[in-house]
């Protein structure tokens, strides 16, 4: 451990360990869901980009007013239990679905939930991390909340060859370890009092406050928006997988190999942030999205998907921490929730853009042209910051 690390405040370890269960949960789910809809359901890959970007873009969506709700009444906890304990209880209902609309309306609720409590909970983050390892701080946590992103599958697979393809018995016990999230959550960690400066409440999300937020932050929402539109949803990883013809009980694997590399890359290169240009780290992660996309494109042999999903994997580690921190860093103090709240917002209209128009092109074209596609909105993005190259208040560092 570093030493990085040890100075961290305890509820910061806390939060993590609350992101890992909770991801252990849901990806037990998540990493077998594109193939029950397809096999199970009879969905089409357009039906599953629509739902999936649906579903991710109103998390992201959620999160503008659960962050400007934190800002305004002081308070972050609360916000991201009720965030936290939505997500949990909308578990079982995966195990009893019988429709593609069951699972829709699961999959927005679950959402909604994780919209809740994004942002309320970066920005507890925030307020619990000294300024000089904000980046660490967000490294640790991405990298525990992606631990329980490779457990949730290594998991999947392994019930799913004991339990014979058993979709909904896997679903079923998804439900322990997001009951488990929400008590660690309640009795794990404690927020921070915020000194009362005399000034009164008021609605964060008014004109003058959006001013307040300046052209540097601007410039990172526009940033986080290009990045989301080349970055679709990752069902889209599953079903390339699956195309190889690999059993299905295996398929989940690629992404545990995917979040191995993703939980072993975030805090070394949160860390990295901190004592490194934002934009260049930034352009170091589209390049390596690139690499992915271009060798998801070429074949789907096992072998080949295994390599573009693990690059995947590095891209993430190096780029999702650094866009929390970059938006913290352009915030005013008091409004770092509608600050995550707005990024979040506007990349979630991206996402839904992305997944739809991946899953288009997956049945019209084929799956190549879905990554082709995802490789080009990439080498927009390195434009678009070549016109800036540093979009972060901090890229000075």
């Amino acid at each position: 451990m570093s030493d990085q690390a040890r100075r961290l405040p305890a509820s910061i370890w806390a939060l993590g360990f609350v992101s890992l269960s909770m991801d252990v949960s849901s990806e037990m789910i998540h990493s077998l869901l594109p193939m029950f809809m397809v096999s199970v359901l009879g969905a089409s890959a357009f039906t599953v980009g629509l739902i999936e970007g649906a579903a991710e873009a109103t998390a992201l969506i959620v999160k503008i007013f659960s962050g400007a709700l934190s800002d305004y009444l002081g308070k972050r906890k609360v916000l991201a239990v009720i965030g936290y304990g939505l997500g949990a209880a909308t578990k079982p209902l995966f195990a009893m679905s019988s429709s593609i609309g069951v699972i829709f309306s699961a999959r927005l609720i679950d959402r909604v939930g994780k919209g809740i409590r994004g942002a309320p909970r970066d920005a507890l983050v925030a307020d619990l991390a000294p300024p000089q390892l904000r980046g660490a701080a967000f490294g640790l946590r991405q990298s525990l909340d992606t631990v329980g992103a490779f457990l949730g599958p290594l998991l999947a697979v392994a019930l799913m060859l004991v339990w014979a393809n058993d979709f909904r018995a896997v679903f079923w016990l998804a439900v322990i370890p997001g009951a488990l999230a929400v008590a660690l959550l309640i009795f794990g960690v404690s927020e921070p009092e915020r000194a009362a400066d005399g000034t009164p409440r008021m609605n964060p999300i008014q004109w003058a406050n959006l001013q307040r937020l300046g052209a540097p932050y601007w410039w990172v929402v526009i940033v986080g928006a290009c990045f989301t539109l080349a970055r679709f949803s990752e069902a889209f990883l599953v079903l390339r997988t699956q195309q190889g013809g690999l059993r299905v009980a295996w398929v989940p694997l690629v992404m545990v190999a995917m979040n191995v590399v993703y939980a072993l890359a975030a805090y070394p290169f949160g860390r990295l942030s901190d004592r490194m240009s934002h934009a260049r780290l930034l352009r170091f992660g589209l390049v390596v999205l690139i690499g992915a996309d271009l060798v998801l494109a070429a074949s789907n042999h096992w072998s080949v998907v295994l390599g573009g999903v693990m690059l995947w994997g590095l891209h993430l580690g190096m780029t999702q921490g650094l866009l929390a921190t970059m938006v913290a860093d352009a915030a005013p103090d008091d409004l770092r929730g509608t600050a995550f709240g707005f990024f979040n917002l506007v990349s979630g209209l991206a996402m839904l853009v992305a997944s739809a128009l991946a899953g288009l092109l997956w049945d019209q074209l084929g799956a190549a042209s879905t990554f082709y596609a995802g490789a080009a909105f990439c080498v927009l993005t390195l434009g678009i910051l070549a016109l800036r190259p540093q979009p972060a208040a901090t890229a000075s560092r």
